[in-house]
């Protein structure tokens, strides 16, 4: 059985030229912001700040996107929506959760594609 893929580089190729050093950088600048948006999502769900919460859902979604993962960037936009009308926040921590488990995956994913590169 195919291990499932939540990274999918075609786009980031696409505005890279396919330029290994570029590409190697967009993924160099998306491990630098993890720690923000893990951290910044389980700090604003435990403090209960659901704007700032919507907010981040909001710009990880462009970076996650750019790296194809696009399932997770339409979570992204539910959080983002949700919080913003403040529905379901019992939902909320299962979005956060998902976020950090594909996170997790697509770091080794991203880091196998660098070393190919």
């Amino acid at each position: 059985m195919a291990q499932i893929r939540y990274t999918n580089l075609d786009y980031l190729k696409e505005i890279t030229g396919g330029e290994s050093e570029v590409t190697k950088e967009f993924i160099q600048m998306f491990f630098d912001q993890f720690p923000e948006f893990i951290d910044g999502l389980k700090k604003n769900l435990a403090e209960k700040k659901w704007k700032e919460l919507g907010e981040l859902a909001h710009k990880a979604k462009s970076s996650v996107m750019t790296f194809g993962m696009n399932d997770l960037g339409y979570r992204l936009k539910e959080l983002q929506l949700k919080t913003q009308k403040l529905e379901d926040i019992e939902s909320y921590p299962t979005y956060v959760d998902e976020f950090i488990t594909i996170m997790a995956q697509a770091k080794i994913e991203l880091t196998e594609e660098m070393a190919k590169l």
